[in-house]
């Protein structure tokens, strides 16, 4: 008797249906092809353990499982449940003659128990889209399912729990989430607030112009000044997501199995802080089968890389096309995968080794020229891509002391905001540019347009303070987010001349 159950396999971010046609003959032999892994080829002995748990067996024939299409590797053990599903039918011990209306997944437990899987939501949404009425899967598994409106999801903590409902002897209510309610009840929920940060005002308005233009930053200073603290407090200026936002973001975490227990939408921007001892295959993605890494992670929301001169040099610099290109393609031999990676860089590191150069109070014990060759670990192509350089200084004990609570992070984010409106109606024809931080040389020359004055100002800094020429681009960038932050049309002569202090690393003799 020829049977399908129906599954999903995760590639990238998307998902492909895969059917799983199981057909029993006289004999005795198991074979199971589709290309699939030793995860899927040891469902075998997991599924004849949870079926004799629950009064079945798989029996002693001849049965050939093809999973379709056969060229596309199956890997994992999600794929435990619609097998066990699929056998059952095929050699009579249940009768369904729904299977074809639900798409099915789980990992079976030798008890019989339903073990969540990654890769959910991608799943769902192609569910949806190819017309199955329903998609049954394990109960942890059920929230993050149900944000796929017009879909109903089946949540089970058991095989014996499918059977029954399969063959019409038990309910199981549809899990349902009220996606845009539990979205808007988490938006602004931040567990840092800038109103404790005491003094760093300078410091907190470049942050604040990095967030209102999707800025890469990087602030130096000595230990202890500041830098994490103001650096975990970024996302709570960010916009808030968008729904589409946070279904991409969802999506990726789903994939990398990062999602927490029971949960469905995430609400809050991104906050990846990677060690400095991580791999660039972990920072950028990839591996035999290939995962998201810490970049993708961070789509939507921080990266933030503390410490950087202490990452190893090849891990930093296969961030630079990234960083650019806000895509990521991990290629093999038979296939390509790409994952979006749009995120904001923020990068704390110390000026030198001992970590006091510059320092008001205590004095650099490095020797010369340890200054610059610890400065030159971050290559000139990464700082290219960094547009704001700010130094962090250490707070006075009066500052520290003092009991008045700074700025809100809820009062600058309404500034952000404002600013990222302008932004989303200038760039409005442009497809897939939100924010002045993606700006090619073209929209460049459109919308950044000092008057003569300002050009004037920009040649003298370039010539006496000893700007590099890789600066000019992303001054001009930076000037346009302040002007955006007063509400200004045109970029005046103040904005660049603000812009201009946040290059510190393009200054000659910095750090020599």
């Amino acid at each position: 008797m020829l049977v399908k159950t129906y599954g999903s396999a995760v590639h990238g971010i998307h998902a492909t249906t895969i059917t799983i046609e199981v057909n029993v003959f006289p004999g005795v032999r198991f074979s199971l092809v589709g290309l699939p892994d030793n995860a899927v080829k040891e469902s075998q002995q997991r599924i004849d353990s949870a079926l004799r748990e629950v009064g079945y067996k798989i029996p002693g024939k001849k049965i050939i499982i093809n999973m379709a299409p056969a060229d596309i590797r199956k890997e994992g053990s999600a794929y435990d449940l619609p097998l066990a599903i699929a056998i059952l039918t095929a050699t009579e011990q249940i009768t369904c003659d729904t299977l074809d209306k639900f798409m099915i997944m789980g990992e079976l437990s030798l008890d019989g128990s339903l073990v969540p899987v990654k890769g959910v939501l991608p799943m769902a949404i192609q569910a949806r889209e190819e017309g199955f009425e329903g998609l049954i899967l394990p109960k942890a598994n059920a929230r993050e399912a149900a944000v796929v409106n017009k879909l109903k999801v089946y949540g089970a903590d058991s095989i014996n729990e499918v059977i029954k409902f399969l063959k019409g002897d038990q309910e199981i209510k549809p899990t349902e989430v009220d996606t845009r309610a539990e979205f808007y009840a988490h938006l602004n929920k931040f567990p840092h607030d800038f109103a404790d940060v005491k003094g760093q005002e300078n410091v907190k308005r470049a942050l604040e112009i990095a967030a209102a233009g999707g800025h890469n930053i990087i602030m130096i200073g000595p230990p202890g000044a500041g830098k994490t603290m103001l650096a975990k407090r970024i996302p709570g200026i960010l916009p808030p997501l968008s729904l589409q936002e946070a279904l991409e973001t969802t999506k990726i975490h789903s994939v990398a199995g990062t999602l927490e227990k029971n949960s469905s939408l995430m609400t809050q921007r991104p906050f990846r802080n990677p060690h400095h001892t991580i791999s660039d295959v972990a920072l950028v993605g990839g591996g035999t089968y290939p995962q998201p890494g810490e970049i993708s992670l961070a789509h939507n929301g921080v990266l933030f890389l503390d410490e950087l001169p202490e990452f190893k040099r090849t891990v930093l610099e296969v961030m630079r096309q990234p960083l650019e290109d806000r895509t990521i393609t991990i290629s093999r031999a038979k296939f390509s995968v790409e994952y979006p990676a749009s995120t904001m860089l923020i990068a704390s590191m110390n000026p030198c080794p001992c970590g006091y150069y510059n320092h008001p109070e205590k004095d650099c014990l490095c020797g010369p020229g340890m200054v610059q060759k610890y400065l030159s670990k971050i290559s000139g192509p990464l700082l290219d891509r960094i547009d704001i350089h700010i130094e962090v200084v250490p707070v006075s004990f009066d500052k520290i002391s003092n009991s008045q609570l700074s700025e809100k992070s809820e009062v600058i984010r309404k500034r952000v905001e404002a600013a990222r409106d302008i932004q989303t109606e200038r760039f409005k024809d442009e497809e897939g540019m939100h924010c002045n931080a993606q700006m090619s040389s073209k929209l460049l020359r459109k919308y950044c347009r000092p008057d003569e004055a300002g050009m004037a100002l920009l040649k003298t800094a370039m010539e006496k303070v000893g700007l590099s020429a890789r600066a000019y681009d992303r001054i001009l960038k930076v000037s346009r987010t302040i002007a955006d932050l007063e509400g200004a049309e045109d970029i005046k002569s103040e904005h660049l001349a603000e812009a201009i202090q946040y290059r510190s690393l393009d200054r000659d003799g910095w750090g020599g």
